[in-house]
């Protein structure tokens, strides 16, 4: 029975738009709140968590660390549940909100630290994502309890520039949207860092999703990423600021002024509701679907939470539940529901018929989609700078289980699906290697590394380098000759660092060394950690592709030069892996620059 007063994992904040991601976690997150708890069922059965009782002389304090959109409605929240006397065992809540940029306290957690906060109430999941998922184990536990509200992300523009694209009554899917930006200069769209922004990166994986699914997509995609990296801001609510200050055709045709932006449902809502002279925006919602921002709740440090505390927490998100509460998130323009869009939300957000603001959220993306969006931004917005040495060991003529290709044949199309994701400014090359290929050296430059936009006799690098990936062969009879290779691909990696670029050297190997007249692997790793320097970084990328590679040596090597080993079964996952390896190297390079 005292249980029915805990929150409802499913329906708490009476939201949680990714149920399928959440449900697992929610409800052993409730079991253990229940066993920290303990006695929680007869605290409720003799009302010492009933509503208005007397308070005990010390209340119970809390701290929220929440996201700057969200902070303002439980700031309100918190503030009627002193006025309401609502109580934790008998005592009082004394609740403080801070507004906290959900990134930023992301990195926090996972860094290890144990911030002086109880809760945290990020914008995404995504987030909390990422410190459960962080590689250092050592990351600071944030324990979901439920969702408090909801808001759908869209494509916010000023009336001018809705009117010409039709608004309301045209519909448009997110490669639409993003394309008529492109075919038109004087429609500035602007966006949140997708590294930094949940809704930045949610609005790119979408994307990226729906361009995957026509054909050149990925290179449109890359050239939509690039446009926009041009008009990014830091946060979401700087990208407000880009917007044009008011009617006038000096601020509407400034360059550095934004006619659209990607944006939450609330932050329009805001921005609508806040803006004077009759500035205003006009929203719409892609008709491919609108992801969400879920505003989870989470115990921070669950572990080091007194009992006081842990029932504190669970009671405010408790109380957030309530009809009343649910109707003060709308207020602040939040959804608490996915069954109906509230009118009054949508109108004041920018919203109108016959835009599809009331259908389901777009399906939840995937862990891997996120990353491999991210990835594909990291190096679009970051021009990079990367030899990709390949093995053509004859090993690499066997064939991949379920394909009928070759492990070779499947390594080139994945290669060049990840070509395809960089932009002319990047510099690219490519190295193959197996054993004596050129006189007594293992391996052989086929193409320089260098711009790929670049004249090279009638075409571009780009197109040398895709006729260079297409002609791989393995070699008959050729062995791994791993350690060689390796060295000297570093060696001229770091020897032609580019300043101002992302540097990487990315090799790809079935097997392990197999040249008798090579330097040892002591020998590899001592010279790789002399050549690595933090000041010019080039992280080596290793992936071992298929089960003769050996994933332990492969990330050894890697780790010498502060890159990563990674292992494949399937060569068709290598393009994944090297985006989510870039922005593994980036992460660190950015903590290595701040530490």
């Amino acid at each position: 029975m005292g249980r029915h007063s805990l929150p409802d994992p499913h329906r708490a904040g009476g939201s949680d738009p990714r149920p399928r991601a959440r449900r697992r976690k929610v409800a052993l997150a409730t079991v253990l709140v229940l066993t920290v708890a303990g006695g929680t069922a007869v605290a409720v059965q003799s009302g010492l968590l009933s509503f208005g009782s007397s308070c005990r002389k010390d209340a119970v304090r809390l701290k929220l660390a929440v996201s700057p959109d969200m902070a303002p409605a439980l700031r309100a929240a918190a503030g009627q549940a002193r006025e309401e006397n609502i109580t934790s065992d008998g005592q009082c809540l004394n609740i403080s909100v801070t507004a906290q940029e959900s990134y930023k306290f992301a990195d926090t957690l996972k860094s290890g630290k144990h911030p002086d906060f109880q809760v945290w109430v990020p914008d995404s999941e995504l987030w909390v994502n990422q410190v459960t998922s962080a590689a250092d184990s050592d990351a600071t536990e944030a324990t979901p309890a439920g969702n408090v509200a909801s808001t759908p992300v869209g494509v916010a523009m000023v009336p001018a520039a809705a009117k010409s694209l039709g608004w309301p009554k045209k519909t448009y899917t997110w490669l639409d949207l993003a394309g008529a930006t492109l075919q038109d200069d004087s429609l500035r769209l602007g966006a949140a860092d997708p590294a930094r922004s949940a809704t930045g990166l949610l609005a790119l994986t979408q994307l990226s999703t729906a361009a995957a699914k026509v054909k050149g997509g990925d290179t449109q995609a890359a050239a939509m990423m690039k446009t926009l990296s041009q008009r990014i801001s830091d946060t979401d609510s700087q990208v407000l600021d880009t917007l044009p200050r008011d009617s006038s055709g000096t601020e509407q045709g400034n360059p550095k002024r934004n006619q659209a932006l990607v944006l939450s449902e609330q932050s329009a809502f805001a921005y609508n509701a806040s803006a004077d002279g009759g500035r205003s925006l006009d929203l719409f919602y892609p008709k491919d679907g609108s992801p969400r921002l879920d505003y989870p709740y989470n115990l921070v440090d669950r572990e080091r939470l007194t009992t006081d505390e842990s029932r504190a927490a669970i009671r405010f998100m408790t109380y957030l539940s309530r009809p009343a509460q649910q109707k003060l998130m709308e207020k602040y323009g939040f959804r608490t529901g996915d069954e109906d869009a509230p009118e009054a939300v949508v109108a004041n957000a920018g919203g109108s018929s016959p835009q599809p603001y009331a259908v389901a959220p777009a399906e939840p993306a995937s862990d891997a989609a996120l990353q491999e969006a991210l990835g594909t931004w990291t190096i679009t917005v970051q021009s990079a700078r990367i030899t990709t040495v390949v093995d053509a060991s004859s090993s690499m003529s066997e064939t991949v289980p379920g394909t009928g290709q070759s492990r070779m044949d499947v390594t080139k199309a994945s290669l060049l699906q990840a070509l395809a994701t960089f932009t002319p400014e990047d510099e690219i090359g490519l190295w193959d290697f197996s054993t004596k290929l050129d006189g007594d050296k293992d391996y052989r430059v086929l193409v320089p590394t260098e711009r790929l936009g670049d004249r090279v006799g009638s075409g571009t690098q780009r197109d040398r380098l895709s006729a260079a990936f297409g002609s791989l062969k393995p070699v008959p009879n050729g062995a791994t000759g791993l350690y060689d290779t390796t060295l000297a691909a570093y060696r001229a990696a770091t020897s032609s660092y580019a300043d101002g670029k992302f540097n990487a050297l990315v090799i790809l190997t079935d097997g392990v060394n197999q040249d008798p007249g090579s330097i040892s692997r002591t020998t590899l790793l001592k010279q790789l950690r002399q050549l690595a320097s933090p000041e010019r970084p080039v992280p080596l990328i290793m992936i071992a592709v298929g089960p003769e590679a050996d994933k332990e040596e492969a990330r050894q090597i890697a780790e010498a030069t502060g890159g990563s080993g990674h292992e494949v079964s399937n060569p068709a996952q290598i393009q994944s892996v090297i985006l989510q390896a870039i922005v593994a190297a980036g992460a660190a390079g950015a903590s290595a620059n701040t530490g």
